[in-house]
């Protein structure tokens, strides 16, 4: 399996770990740590040094309960970073659901479009659909980051989770956008409760029948909170072990903040003949 991007075919035969790089203030884990051009940058060389496959860059905030960022200031934040990121030689990714930015960072050479709404917002699907070669990833998403955790209800999200991924990856397939650009990824935490969180992971090999590979964001996730009662900044353990779970149920791309950890356990995990 593969996903092509932009600039580089990237190679899903084995995991691939992508490094957040949060240029916000208010991140849940993070924020203002890497903001500005400079510490973003610096962020991204020590990403790379850490063993990332793949940088992921966004300039606004979606943690639960947080406010929409305009679009000249999310250019602002993230532009300086990508224009540079892209001659890192690596695959760059931008975490954006403006169609602004998507345009913006696709014509700087960036490689990937990560959008939580799925490219559901006027434009969005036109700008990808355009590029000729881009790579893409649909996140499924209940309401906006502002709402998103106000008692969200599912019948059954596995399943719910699964039609909205496949309306959106028709969507971009009737727009001529070839498969091997599209990546899909469930949107852990993101209006959900950590019982459904759970659930998509117990389940997640029933995503694999929608024929994309899955991208899986569970790093330092209030899921992982509820569950070992530990505060964000001491999550690092069940961060990597839900990474390798859900390797070991089919994901192929795990979202990372602690890539060096990361990668450690995905090399033990291959050694041992866990995963591809």
């Amino acid at each position: 399996m593969i996903w092509q991007t932009a600039r580089q075919t990237i190679d899903l035969a084995v995991p691939r770990v992508m490094g957040i790089v949060n240029t916000t203030p208010d991140s849940f884990s993070d924020g203002g740590r890497h903001a500005g051009a400079k510490a973003a940058l610096l962020h991204c060389e020590a990403l790379l040094r850490e063993g990332a496959d793949i940088l992921d860059i966004g300039g606004e905030s979606s943690r639960p309960g947080s406010d929409a960022v305009v679009l000249a200031e999310e250019l602002a934040r993230v532009m300086p970073v990508l224009q540079e990121a892209v001659k890192f030689g690596v695959p760059v990714s931008v975490d954006t659901t403006k169609p602004e930015v998507m345009r913006a960072a696709l014509e700087v050479g960036c490689d990937i479009v990560n959008d939580i709404n799925a490219l559901r917002a006027p434009g969005a699907l036109e700008v990808v659909a355009a590029h000729p070669t881009c790579g893409v990833c649909l996140m499924h998403m209940r309401g906006e980051p502002k709402s998103m955790q106000a008692d969200p209800h599912y019948g059954d999200v596995v399943a719910e989770v699964a039609d909205f991924l496949r309306e959106r990856l028709q969507a971009l397939l009737m727009r001529g956008v070839g498969p091997s650009r599209i990546a899909l990824d469930p949107g852990i935490g993101f209006g959900k409760t950590p019982a459904h969180n759970f659930e998509l992971l117990a389940r997640q090999r029933e995503l694999l029948t929608l024929g994309a590979p899955l991208l899986a964001g569970w790093s330092r996730k209030s899921s992982l909170g509820t569950l070992t009662g530990r505060p964000v900044e001491e999550r690092l353990v069940a961060s990597v072990a839900a990474a390798l779970a859900s390797v070991q149920l089919g994901a192929r791309i795990v979202r990372v903040h602690d890539v060096a950890e990361t990668v450690d356990a995905l090399k033990v995990w291959r050694a041992a003949g866990l995963c591809a």
